[in-house]
């Protein structure tokens, strides 16, 4: 036997029984599963992810959209199979379309999501099919299976030491919005979706009607970070007709009549949601990234990808072998915000002194990170603005600083500076409008009349939930976007 593998023995010898009395029956299929975790860990665990989640991507601020959420979040949750739970709902301030779960009752939707959704009964066949996910514990059970892993063979998370130093995404908490559930885990969740919105009266298949939509859209994540709905809940086999299969099934169990859907309804309640990013918590035009409502900017070097969350702004290189990170330090000076930098990361320090940053008082500091890697170089600025200290941190690999990247974050966080132009600072998102047909005709013309842009028209189509040649009668409701960046 190999050593390691006497290590590895010895490691796990202690831990038998602890895994062995941490079998517990699922709630959904009755099965008994290995689960580390707890009824009172995922409620706990679920409190403290919220609390980075909320930190980290913001809630939408619009209180009767997230009572109205909530109300019928929680109906959902008093016919499901863990009732007992305290169930949150919130909606996440991000133009991603997805929608998590995470263990203890948490679901979170995004506004995103909500503008491409047509009726009361689709969000709640997705919100059923969050709290499905929760009901079932597949989070928890990812949970599980991450932390015998990481036992097993020494796994981190996903990032590296250098990023693990750096950001929220290295704790476990927020990870768990990012992890891929199994295609059986999206059959389950997909079920009880249906399943709670049939047993509090919805027409349950147009969660099948949300589907064509996804399928339709070209997916892809948004500057928050946040990725979109198909990067976390793969596609099953023959999904759509599944679910409408299973809808049919239990409208007959239920004896369901005059089912509800509640399409006007739902339009109404999302008419003027803000549709796409929204500019008034910072934008990239022309390689400089604004931030209205902070009244900063600073350049952005071109073809760098920008990620931008309330707490923090990454800006990765095309490479993806170097990274900036800014966000707002707690400290009160620059000098006090470098030194608790170089404590907190264990950084060795090559270079610090003081400096003005376009009028502003900073502090720079060149240091040194040792990783299972190599040596990583690190540059970093800390600026005060307003009373507020800013962290600027570039960093990569050690024999890429000098010559490569040195300038290229020198030259980004040099030029942070006031800003005071009054039209990069009064800008306002685009927003979601509903509007009522007068006549009837193609979709595409109606939209035409409605007042949308021809470029935009194929957009809106999916935005509906129809196609732009479908016949649509007088008097519907269709949604349009006004405003925006130009």
């Amino acid at each position: 036997m190999k050593r390691a593998t006497i290590f590895f023995f010895f490691a796990v010898l202690p831990l038998v029984p602890v895994f062995l009395s941490s079998c517990a029956v699922n709630p959904v299929s009755g099965r008994h599963e290995l689960m580390l975790l707890s009824e009172k860990d995922e409620i706990r665990l679920g409190r403290k992810t919220d609390s980075q989640v909320v930190r980290q991507y913001g809630l939408y601020e619009d209180k009767r959209l997230t009572a109205y959420l909530n109300e019928l979040g929680q109906r959902l949750a008093r016919v499901s199979h863990r009732p007992s739970l305290p169930y949150h709902f919130k909606i996440v301030d991000s133009p991603v379309v997805n929608a998590f779960a995470v263990p203890g009752g948490y679901v979170y939707i995004t506004r995103g999501i909500l503008a491409y959704l047509n009726s009361e009964a689709e969000l709640a066949g997705v919100m059923g099919h969050e709290i499905g996910h929760i009901t079932a514990r597949h989070t928890a059970e990812q949970y599980t299976r991450a932390t015998l892993a990481q036992l097993g063979l020494g796994l981190g998370m996903v990032f590296s030491d250098t990023f693990r130093a750096f950001g929220d995404l290295a704790q476990f908490g927020v990870g768990m919005m990012f992890l891929k559930f199994s295609r059986d885990n999206e059959r389950q969740a997909d079920d009880l979706g249906v399943e709670y919105a049939s047993r509090t009266g919805y027409d349950a298949s147009q969660l099948a009607r949300f589907f064509e939509t996804l399928e339709r859209m070209e997916e892809k994540g948004g500057r928050s970070g946040l990725p979109g709905w198909f990067s976390t809940h793969p596609n099953p086999e023959d999904r759509i007709g599944a679910v409408r299969k299973r809808a049919r099934e239990w409208q007959s169990k239920l004896g369901l009549r005059n089912m509800k859907v509640n399409r006007n309804a739902y339009l109404w309640r999302i008419d003027g949601l803000v549709f796409g990013e929204d500019p008034r918590q910072g934008y990239l035009s022309e390689n400089v990234f604004y931030h209205p409502l902070l009244r900063f900017q600073f350049p952005v070097p071109p073809g760098w990808k920008l990620q931008n969350t309330r707490s923090q702004v990454r800006i990765i290189s095309p490479g993806k072998d170097a990274v900036m990170l800014f966000w707002i330090s707690r400290s009160r000076t620059p000098r006090e915000a470098a030194e608790k930098f170089v404590c907190d990361s264990g950084a060795s320090v090559i270079e610090s002194r003081g400096e003005r940053v376009n009028g502003l008082a900073a502090h720079r500091v060149v240091s040194e990170l040792k990783t299972r890697k190599g040596l990583v170089t690190i540059l970093s600025y800390f600026i005060k603005k307003d009373r507020k200290v800013y962290e600027f941190h570039g960093l990569c690999i050690k024999s890429r600083f000098y010559y490569h990247y040195a300038p290229l974050f020198g030259d980004t966080m040099r030029g942070f500076k006031k800003l005071t132009d009054r039209k990069k600072i009064h800008v306002k998102p685009a927003r979601v409008r509903v509007r009522i047909t007068r006549r009837s005709g193609t979709l595409r013309k109606l939209l035409v009349a409605l007042g949308a842009s021809k470029d935009k028209l194929k957009e809106l189509a999916v935005l509906n939930g129809r196609h732009l040649n479908d016949r649509v009668p007088a008097n519907i409701l269709l949604k349009i976007v006004e405003g925006g960046l130009q």
